[in-house]
């Protein structure tokens, strides 16, 4: 299931998003060869301590069937993003997320939480979905938020491609450069408590206030 769900063609809504990277690259703060550096920094003090905390703690609780823990931790996440842009970009991620894999996969699990987001209980931000998914297929919690740390970073290296800040090598080579670092963010946040999640990476929060009110935008984030 891992490798479904990390597959950019999975329709999760990723392709929409540049996790920021197309207000750095408007404010003309990252240029090409200058994505590795910045996507490694956003691992490492953004997405790990955030996302990829909340998707290690999410999971443990859905796969101990602590259903109430699981809306704690979403609405945790939801609260912690600090723009609409990337709340909203999560949200509609999340929601994507679970149809696709209610359809694909379905199940009691996949449906509580599908029930759920329909009733309000739960915002259903994306790394949320991706651990009740992960849980109700047996993936274990160290290779649910590795696969989804890799899925963030071939996101952000395709937004790289199409905004012609890297080619096809280039993005290559940047994933395997990275492979390290995503182990790294991955161990730190299955070590996390819950109670320390929150990344703090005030410049992209800048980035992404900056994009919500853009001109022109090729992507939702």
């Amino acid at each position: 299931m891992s490798l479904q769900l990390s597959d950019s063609a999975f329709p999760s809504g990723f392709y929409t998003m540049s996790h920021g990277l197309e207000g750095f690259s408007q404010a003309r703060l990252v240029d090409h060869g200058g994505v590795v550096g910045l996507l490694r920094g956003l691992l490492l003090h953004g997405v790990g301590p955030g996302d990829a905390t909340a998707l290690a703690r999410a999971h443990e609780a859905a796969t101990a069937g602590d259903w109430e823990q699981v809306h704690r931790v979403d609405r945790l996440l939801f609260a912690s993003k600090l723009n609409a842009e990337m709340r909203r970009a999560s949200v509609r991620s999340g929601h994507q997320l679970t149809d696709v894999a209610g359809v694909a996969v379905g199940g009691p699990v996949i449906g509580t939480w599908a029930h759920a987001i329909a009733a309000k209980e739960s915002p259903g931000c994306q790394p949320v979905a991706t651990a009740v998914v992960y849980a109700a297929t047996g993936v274990e919690t160290t290779a649910a938020v590795a696969s989804d740390l890799a899925a963030f970073a071939m996101s952000v290296l395709g937004a790289a491609l199409r905004l012609r800040l890297a080619d096809h090598r280039e993005v290559q080579v940047a994933l395997h450069a990275l492979a390290p670092v995503i182990e790294q963010a991955a161990d730190e946040a299955v070590a996390r408590d819950l109670d320390d999640m929150g990344g703090c990476v005030p410049l992209a929060d800048v980035m992404s206030a900056q994009h919500e009110r853009a001109e022109a935008r090729l992507f939702a984030s």
